[in-house]
């Protein structure tokens, strides 16, 4: 029947011919017979510019002009066996043709509703109407109706709705669906009590090859790097362009930190790789910042800020690198400007000192180098270690009057040593990357007589991330003045390994973070530095594993042929006149001791916390954690195997059973593991839902900075089950807030 001629299915009575007019004039309307509508109508139907369509009375298709007919793919075939509404589908942008069935269904006119013919493999758009027809007896006969096709124009319309919509060089989302994106899911969640959580990206060096390759080529780039965000994101959220190398990542329902890190760190990793494009080959880097809504805003605009904050702290802290937001980042921007000035100052002053630690070689435990360490000795803080203020001199471009002194002073002091003892100096990307570098290394070398062969620079795989040809350069540059090469913390970073084969390094330094504890061995990962000594054996170059401070994992390094050990195992950074009393003695030897056996993955920190027990509410200090566990001080009496909830503040409970104790300190396990928040630090996976607070009758916003524990209020003056001690710092009363 579908495929019979229009003039026999639409069969209609003929009227008679026209007649004359009593003068024999024609009349003033010319009229045509029902025969000659009907060929008009087929000439309609066989150019395309009109189509047709019935059904019986069951709603299936039971005519359909030939120009859709050929349009329908796959559903030719069953076209006249099942329901119009499956032959013609509504589009999901459009919530009018959603009602096709049920117009059909309820027997009702319809016109102008959007629909898309045939399958995937079909390009078809229509715009259909029709009405129901009923037989003399008022029985239904069916549908009849028209379509028309509207491809080119949905087309146009699409396109123009993509344009408005997506960024015309990557593809992604742009800044106005994004925000939009952002909107609308928020509103959705916060309705739902669903979490979302916004990742916030800024390419590193972006400038540069804009500046050296062109435009084109960081056009190409960027278009590679929305390909490498897909991979890394893996469908699981929605990814924006918001304009020049900036990013932006919606994750709907993630509020594990720990993921989310992951998420991060493969995004940083992917992003960091070298890139091809026809200008030549060329690396850049990527900076994350994380929040979390409900945790870290509710409105698009503080959750936006929140991320952007985040991201300032992590370019800051030393690019390459993500930070969750944390209610203090605003405060730590303040601590950070004040901390430049003050380094500004101290440069002037002369606040600077360095030490040595040593380097010992493990089958003689030999002192064969030192590597310098910077101490900044400052009126208000004293003694500030390197790890808080190097990254603060790197983003203010300080490190490059501090390294240039620094390493003239300490090949001063090299020079005093023995010709055995080489110099080790770590140097930052921003030191590396100066114009000039090489040059200012070998004035230093010939004002201070040191030997070049006994000078070691180390330089971290980020320092591999720039342009290749001015790294390979530079790398080339100083190896013939005739200095060593080190790659720091192999592994850690985020080069390719085809520059172990081109770049002139002679030793792999095996980072710390190699030796976290992992399932099934409390060592560490050992296969996997089994693997880069076997690497480091192919390729000629020595090893050095540093940040060991316990005796059993030295043994173990040992064993699997680790040559060079750093580490309190053997001995702390010690200053110059140190050095020199050691040295009258002859050869250097050191002997391991259990003086160094706190773990390296316990990071020693000292600030007040809360601890949670039963119905009370107490200040403790925290003195050093790991992933795994920590050690707290201020409770007296406290019996192995007592639960703990410790209270970092803002939001974030870790549950812990304490494991040793030791008159009013406590070792803890946490029940689940910290993970890491980007900026060296640990936190908890989870934070106390602003929801739940809500929920107890708090408003709903954004966690404060705070204390947020579950236990009830302890009263002032109220019963302690545990003793406190001398040491414990003094006590709030209860759970506190702000």
């Amino acid at each position: 029947m579908g495929a019979s001629p229009f003039s026999e299915f639409f069969k209609v009575r003929k009227e008679p011919a026209a007649s004359k007019s009593e003068d024999g004039s024609p009349p003033s309307t010319l009229q045509f017979s029902a025969a000659d509508k009907l060929e008009i109508i087929e000439q309609l139907e066989i150019s395309g510019a009109a189509c047709f369509w019935a059904t019986d009375p069951r709603g299936i298709l039971s005519y359909l002009s030939p120009a859709v007919r050929q349009n329908l793919g796959t559903k030719t075939e069953s076209a006249f066996q099942v329901p119009l509404q499956q032959i013609f589908e509504p589009l999901e942008d459009n919530k009018e043709s959603r009602s096709l069935g049920l117009k059909l269904g309820t027997r009702k006119s319809f016109s102008n509703l959007l629909v898309a013919a045939g399958d995937r493999t079909c390009d078809c758009f229509l715009r259909i109407s029709g009405r129901p027809l009923f037989g003399d007896k008022e029985e239904f006969l069916g549908f009849r109706g028209t379509a028309t096709d509207i491809t080119a124009e949905y087309r146009h319309e699409e396109e123009a709705s993509r344009l408005a919509k997506f960024d015309t060089l990557t593809g992604l989302a742009n800044r106005h669906r994004m925000e939009q994106r952002i909107d609308s899911t928020l509103q959705t969640f916060r309705a739902a009590k669903r979490a979302a959580a916004l990742l916030m990206l800024d390419l590193d060096r972006f400038k540069q090859v804009n500046d050296i390759l062109g435009h084109a080529a960081g056009d190409q780039l960027l278009q590679q790097v929305a390909e490498r965000l897909n991979q890394a994101v893996a469908g699981r959220g929605e990814i924006g362009r918001l304009g020049g190398d900036e990013f932006q990542v919606l994750i709907p329902d993630m509020d594990d930190r720990g993921e989310l890190g992951e998420i991060a760190k493969k995004a940083i990793q992917i992003i960091s790789q070298p890139y091809s494009v026809e200008e030549g080959r060329c690396t850049i880097g990527c900076s994350v910042g994380i929040a979390i809504a409900p945790y870290d805003g509710i409105e698009r605009e503080d959750l936006t800020r929140a991320a952007d904050l985040a991201l300032y702290a992590s370019k800051n802290g030393g690019r390459g690198q993500f930070r969750f937001y944390a209610a203090d980042l605003e405060h730590e921007a303040t601590l950070r400007k004040r901390m430049e000035d003050d380094l500004s100052a101290a440069i002037e002053a002369g606040n600077f000192t360095i030490e040595y630690q040593p380097c010992v070689d493990l089958s003689t435990n030999r002192v064969v180098a030192l590597e310098t360490q910077y101490c900044w000795e400052d009126v208000e803080r004293g003694r500030v270690s390197q790890e808080t203020f190097l990254p603060v001199a790197e983003g203010s471009r300080l490190i490059l009057p501090i390294g240039e002194w620094a390493l003239r002073k300490a090949c001063e002091d090299a020079c005093k040593w023995p010709s055995r003892l080489r110099l080790s100096m770590n140097i930052s990307p921003v030191q590396f990357e100066a114009a000039g570098f090489a040059e200012m290394v070998a004035d230093i070398l010939e004002e201070t007589g040191l030997d070049p062969s006994r000078l070691d620079l180390e330089l971290k795989e980020s320092v591999l991330l720039g342009d290749s040809s001015r790294v390979t350069a530079a790398l080339g540059s100083l190896f013939k003045l005739g200095v060593r090469l080190t790659l720091d913390q192999f592994g850690t970073g985020l080069s390719s390994l085809s520059y172990l084969r081109r770049a002139p390094f002679s030793t792999l330094k095996i980072g710390g973070s190699f030796f976290e504890p992992v399932m099934g061995n409390d060592l560490g990962d050992m296969e996997l530095v089994k693997a880069v000594v076997a690497l480091a054996g192919a390729m000629g170059m020595e090893t050095v594993a540093t940040g060991v401070h316990a005796m059993d994992l030295m043994a173990e390094l040992k064993k699997i042929g680790i040559g060079h050990v750093q580490g309190f195992v053997f001995s702390d950074a010690v200053p110059q006149q140190t050095v020199l009393e050691e040295i009258t003695h002859g050869i250097w030897t050191l002997e391991p001791t259990d003086q160094g056996s706190q773990r390296a993955s316990r990071r020693t920190v000292f600030r007040k916390i809360g601890l949670i027990h039963e119905d009370h509410y107490y200040d403790v200090t925290l003195r050093n954690m790991s992933r795994s566990g920590a050690m707290i001080q201020g409770l007296q009496d406290v019996p192995i195997g007592t639960q703990f909830v410790l209270d970092f503040g803002q939001g974030q409970l870790a549950v812990c059973t304490v494991r040793r104790t030791m008159g009013d300190t406590q070792g803890v396990e946490f029940e689940q593991e910290l993970v890491d928040d980007g900026a060296g630090g640990l936190c908890t996976r989870s934070r106390v839902s602003p929801y739940a607070l809500a929920a107890a009758g708090a408003p709903l916003t954004a966690l404060p900075a705070g204390k947020y524990s579950q236990a009830p209020q302890a009263a002032l003056g109220s019963f302690a089950q545990f003793k406190l001690s001398p040491n414990a710092p003094k006590q709030g009363g209860g759970p506190q807030e702000g």
